[in-house]
């Protein structure tokens, strides 16, 4: 009862929020029909229960206008329970569709609002594979939901319209045992909910592991198809490596995972399907071996006896709800863990940016500088990274970075563009500055040439003939004409060509502070002194920092800062003037 309480409240915390959206009335107004509909459903049972009395009396007792008259009634009535299941069907369509537009959007809001899908990566149990969580999970979990809802809903009222029903048949047909005649009061009903409790019991007895199973398929499912895209993103690499034996192997080893717990899948439901199959057998009969006697007692007709058989059906079908709707259960239990676990991940990112032990980032109107006070920027795991105190990144200056390899030096441009938690003290950041991080890798969106450039503004913000001008002032003038062409331009072009284009953006948005991230390492040095001085020609007001280890940087920036070991850490040192400006 705990777990099912539980699972409840996630759902509900999941579920409520749409219906209480912007699209209430739609999604509310939709499942009131859905509802609505489902009730219609249930008169129509009850209706036809009471018909087949009259139908097979009619057929006992041979009367033609009865028999006829029924069949009329039997039209009516299936019209209209194909209509109905048609646009119950139809509208439950409509519901999901508009319940998972919204909570796919709510979930892109929460997981991309600023950099929560990259601090869910850096902690110690991340919500794996989000891509799947919000369309595999998002999809199954409206779908589940309103399936498993209304199957209860109509299980309910099912119940309490058949029980008074069976509860009138158990008196007219009391119970017949070796020649005698007991009354006892409901005993239809009674032995429908025995029946039912015994198959609940042995069924969530046999199927409870399922849950997990469920759980970890989705999980290795997900993972496999990952794997997939990596190889698929990074096919040069693995080519010029000779490494698709090794990515087979791979690939292999995480598919191997999936059908080893499909094989577990595979038996448990074998073992659940044979009970749940034996179990809906054999309350096809049970209702006549009870009633069957009254009826050689000539206690009841055979309407009676069939009326009697359908209703205890479907008390029986009412109370075995849980036995029947199992598998989808255990599936819908584990897409609502899934969910629960990405919300958690998700508010556990915005808690790293604001709770004990973070990096303050904080405006400033003092003045145009990036301002470094008490900083000690750590490592997820609270070893101590870089430190820096009283130290100012000043506007209009041109900063080289330097220090070994693994120093920290791109951690804490991480940590100065406000997306590293990990550590104590205060950045302090000019109010109006814009700040740009250029990679060493850039990326660029799947689209045309203009809004990869322009990203992540949008292409109508910037004109093509500003484009293309930039285009050929970075040394790429075979690109000017490509500006509408759409492709993965992170594999159509080089690497070098990558980090011309990384430039161009920054030309293009021209940002107050410009962080390098050895965004030049590719290219030759006549080049890359080249852009570093058509960036002072065209940028004049904008501050940039780089990190680099070309000795020939130098010549390209006034300041030179380092960061040197200082016991457990490395500490942001000066470290001698540049050359003049170029």
């Amino acid at each position: 009862m705990n777990n099912i309480r539980a699972t409840l409240a996630i759902v509900w915390r999941i579920a409520s929020p749409y219906f209480r959206s912007e699209d209430k009335w739609a999604g509310g107004g939709l499942l009131a029909a859905v509802v609505a509909i489902e009730l219609s459903l249930v008169a129509i049972d009850v209706l036809i229960n009471q018909w087949q009395n009259r139908f097979f009396n009619a057929l006992q007792e041979r009367n033609w206008d009865s028999f006829v008259t029924e069949i009329g009634i039997f039209t009516i009535l299936a019209f209209a329970a194909v209509a109905l299941a048609v646009y119950q069907l139809y509208l439950n369509q409509w519901l999901q569709i508009r319940w998972r537009r919204w909570l796919t959007s709510h979930y892109l809001g929460e997981w991309l609002h600023g950099p929560n899908h990259y601090r869910m990566q850096l902690q110690a149990e991340a919500a794996d594979n989000p891509d799947q969580r919000i369309t595999d999970d998002v999809k199954l979990f409206v779908e589940r939901t309103l399936e498993i809802g209304l199957n209860l809903l109509n299980s309910v009222v099912t119940l309490l319209s058949f029980v008074i029903i069976l509860w009138g048949l158990s008196a007219a047909a009391p119970l017949h045992l070796f020649g005698s005649e007991f009354a006892i009061p409901g005993y239809l009903v009674w032995g429908a909910l025995v029946y039912a409790i015994f198959g609940t019991a042995l069924t969530q007895w046999i199927g409870s592991p399922l849950v997990n199973l469920d759980f970890n398929q989705q999980r290795y499912e997900a993972d496999f198809r990952f794997n997939l895209v990596r190889v698929r993103e990074n096919s040069e690499q693995i080519s010029l490596l000779q490494g698709e034996s090794a990515e087979r192997l791979r690939l292999l080893e995480r598919f191997g995972r999936v059908v080893d717990n499909w094989y577990a899948i595979m038996g448990r439901t074998k073992r659940l399907t044979a009970f749940t199959t034996s179990y809906t057998q054999a309350a096809i009969i049970f209702p006549y071996v009870l009633v069957a006697p009254a009826y050689f007692a000539n206690k009841i007709q055979l309407g009676g006896l069939q009326q009697t058989a359908s209703a205890f059906d479907s008390v029986r079908r009412s109370l075995s709800f849980f036995v029947s709707i199992y598998r989808s259960l255990a599936e819908w239990r584990a897409v609502v863990a899934r969910l629960d676990g990405f919300e958690m991940s998700i508010k556990s990112a915005e808690h790293l940016a604001t709770g004990s032990g973070s990096i303050a980032s904080v405006p400033s109107n003092e003045s145009g500088a990036i301002g470094l006070r008490d900083l000690l920027v750590r490592l997820p795991n609270g070893t101590p990274l870089v430190s820096a105190d009283g130290f100012e990144l000043r506007a209009g200056e041109r900063t080289l970075v330097t220090g070994p390899s693994g120093a920290g030096k791109s951690t804490l441009f991480r940590a100065i563009a406000g997306i590293w938690p990990f550590g104590d003290g205060t950045i302090t950041i000019p109010s109006n500055a814009t700040l740009m991080m250029l990679p060493q890798r850039p990326y660029f969106p799947i689209g045309s040439l203009h809004a990869a450039i322009a990203y992540p503004g949008e292409a109508s913000d910037f004109a093509a003939d500003r484009v293309r001008e930039i285009l050929v002032s970075i040394g790429l003038p075979q690109l000017a004409d490509r500006m509408e062409e759409e492709a993965h331009w992170n594999r159509m072009l080089s690497i070098g060509e990558q980090q011309r284009l990384g430039l161009a953006r920054a030309l293009l948005h021209g940002p107050k502070y410009l962080f390098l991230d050895e965004a030049t390492a590719s290219l030759d040095e006549p080049s890359e002194a080249a852009l570093y001085r058509l960036l002072l020609e065209k940028l004049p007001a904008t501050t940039i920092v780089s990190i680099g280890h070309r000795s020939t940087l130098e010549a390209l920036h006034e300041r030179r800062v380092a960061l040197v070991r200082d016991g457990d850490r490395f500490a942001l040192r000066e470290a001698g003037a540049g050359a003049k400006p170029v």
